[in-house]
């Protein structure tokens, strides 16, 4: 970051009074730019036995597969956001369960939140950001493609968790929007 978002003046790195990691701070008027993680939110859709997977047609990790997540959006849940991407990314309409995995990715200043779901019929298809989708039997899972470790994790856990008979579709939340947005 070089300019303030809120002045336009220049920001120098610092340790603000009454902190402990440094910041951008405005030279001008002093506003603290806090760089927080970002949220990535996905789930691992299964639809009689097998998990739906999409082969990335974008990067980073073209070509790779993945199941479907992507970046949160200002104004939805976790669970909206695993809806969207899955619908952005498989054109499937899902219904998102239980929380599956949390998984902080450090390196890329991220957190990656993954549910559970399932997908009541078998419609999907690629999109911009998929080259192909598939339903996958867990034998036939490309685990050698995978694109990220995240993901590989949480298909591990999900497929774990399923030996183990713990499957949970139904998860509850609590929205904190003003009463009036909802």
């Amino acid at each position: 970051m070089k300019f303030c978002s809120h002045c336009g003046q220049p920001v120098t790195v610092l340790v603000p009074e009454g902190d402990h990691r440094p910041r951008h701070v405005c030279t001008g008027c002093g506003a603290i730019h806090y760089q927080n993680p970002k949220i990535v939110a996905g789930c691992v859709p299964e639809h009689e036995g097998r998990i739906l997977l999409c082969r990335r047609a974008i990067e980073p990790r073209l070509g790779f597969w993945t199941i479907p997540a992507g970046f949160m959006e200002n104004g939805e849940t976790t669970q909206d956001a695993a809806r969207r991407e899955s619908f952005e990314e498989a054109q499937a309409e899902v219904e998102v369960g239980s929380l599956l995995a949390v998984v902080h990715v450090l390196h890329a200043d991220q957190v990656h939140v993954m549910f559970r779901a399932r997908l009541p019929k078998p419609e999907f298809g690629p999109s911009p950001e998929s080259l192909e989708v598939m339903l996958c039997d867990e034998a036939d899972i490309p685990w050698a493609e995978i694109a990220f470790r995240s993901v590989d994790f949480a298909l591990r856990r999900y497929l774990e968790d399923r030996r183990a008979g713990l499957e949970r579709h139904h998860f509850t939340a609590i929205d904190l929007r003003p009463r009036d947005a909802r």
